[in-house]
């Protein structure tokens, strides 16, 4: 399997060349998780605009996102006539955590936002990668100084498949001179100083110069900002 994963890639250059030989070529299950930032869109718009049926894109609703991200999200869905499958968090536990600690209590110690983190993606993306094959992701080598040493191709020992990132060498302005060429659409608090959109307890805007995740869980130990999803 990895080695038709590296072929194809070694023999495609574009991204809309790797996603549709990958849909073509590779057996499985081949699955594509989208938060809706700007490099979820560019290879949503890949996989759309050449109406690819046989990758999944799915995303995950925390229950805590902002307005703007459900923005984006409806309008994706419109401009493409696309599926995106939402998987969410188990309404009992949501219940029995929120009832146990308060509405926000990732606030008060790594713990417990870790616990919160589990809860709303980690379990819910386990469900959404079952029987997959193939996981494709926008993680970017310059997102944090923790992605520095992802691959473009890598097995996931853990959930036993095969991350596709064929975004990883990609700059900032690379992405967003694609989404301004093909009219993709995005959101718009990225207009508004915020670079890694995820819960809105947990994201606010960063000031220029500050590194790129410094706007996630701006609380905690400034090194390790993940959530669980890529670790």
């Amino acid at each position: 399997m990895k080695n038709d994963l590296v072929a194809i890639v070694a023999e495609h250059k574009t991204l809309e060349e790797k996603l549709k030989h990958i849909s073509e070529n590779i057996e499985g299950k081949v699955v594509f998780s989208t938060s809706f930032g700007i490099e979820d869109q560019v290879i949503s718009h890949a996989i759309f605009s050449q109406k690819i049926k046989s990758i999944e894109v799915f995303t995950l609703d925390t229950g805590r996102l902002f307005p703007e991200t459900y923005s984006v999200w409806d309008k994706t869905v419109l401009q493409y006539q696309a599926t995106i499958k939402a998987y969410y968090p188990n309404t009992n536990t949501v219940e029995n955590f929120i009832n146990a600690n308060g509405i926000n209590p990732f606030y008060n110690s790594v713990e417990l936002r870790k616990e919160c983190c589990f809860i709303r993606k980690v379990e819910p993306l386990n469900r959404a990668l079952a029987g997959a094959t193939v996981w494709i992701t926008g993680l970017r080598a310059e997102q944090s100084a923790n992605r520095n040493s992802v691959k473009e191709i890598e097995w996931d020992e853990e959930k036993q498949l095969y991350k596709f990132n064929p975004l990883l060498d990609w700059s900032t302005d690379d992405v967003v001179a694609y989404l301004k060429q093909n009219g993709v659409p995005y959101n718009t608090l990225h207009d508004k100083g915020f670079v890694s959109i995820g819960c809105a307890p947990c994201t606010r805007a960063i000031q220029p110069g500050d590194d790129f995740r410094a706007g996630r869980w701006w609380w905690e130990d400034q090194s390790k900002k993940e959530c669980g999803l890529h670790t």
